[in-house]
């Protein structure tokens, strides 16, 4: 009987038993898993530099209508839509929902002296709660009473 098979066999393990582990050395050596990265730039680490960083990609941002972009008339209307709407489209947290006669009539029989108060300055009441200037602390008085004047009107 012939030894040859069970050489071929030997050599051909010995063979993958050498060649995988080199073969593999010489691949990895293409990865570019190894790779350093870059060291900071001077000042990087600063806190604005980190800041900038961390910086998100857009901003939601509630702004207050300009009086002098109008002409120095405020829009009520834009107030309302831009942070009113918010609570008083759906009557979130007690608010009077926008056109509700029978929600405003009360509040509206009161005076507007007492609505601008309210919402000027904040109110809590039995049926919910005004937070002052309706949460935006940049609108001017004469933003938040058109604000109000827009809502009277669309209670009627």
């Amino acid at each position: 009987m012939s030894q040859t098979p069970l050489i071929n066999r030997t050599l051909l393990l010995i063979a993958a038993v050498v060649a995988l582990p080199i073969t593999a050395a010489l691949l990895g050596g293409f990865s570019t898993a190894d790779e350093v990265p870059p060291l900071p730039q001077a000042g990087a680490e600063t806190p604005e530099a980190v800041m900038a960083r961390l910086k998100p990609v857009g901003e939601y941002v509630l702004a207050a209508v300009d009086p002098d972009a109008a002409g120095g008339a405020v829009d009520g209307s834009k107030v309302y839509n831009g942070l009113c709407a918010g609570c008083h489209a759906v009557g979130a947290g007690g608010a009077p929902k926008a056109g509700d006669k029978g929600a405003w009539g009360p509040r509206i029989a009161k005076g507007k002296d007492t609505l601008y108060s309210h919402a000027i300055n904040g109110y809590q009441g039995s049926n919910g709660v005004m937070p002052a200037r309706g949460g935006n602390p940049k609108l001017t008085d004469d933003e938040v009473k058109a604000a109000v004047d827009h809502l009277v009107k669309l209670a009627g």
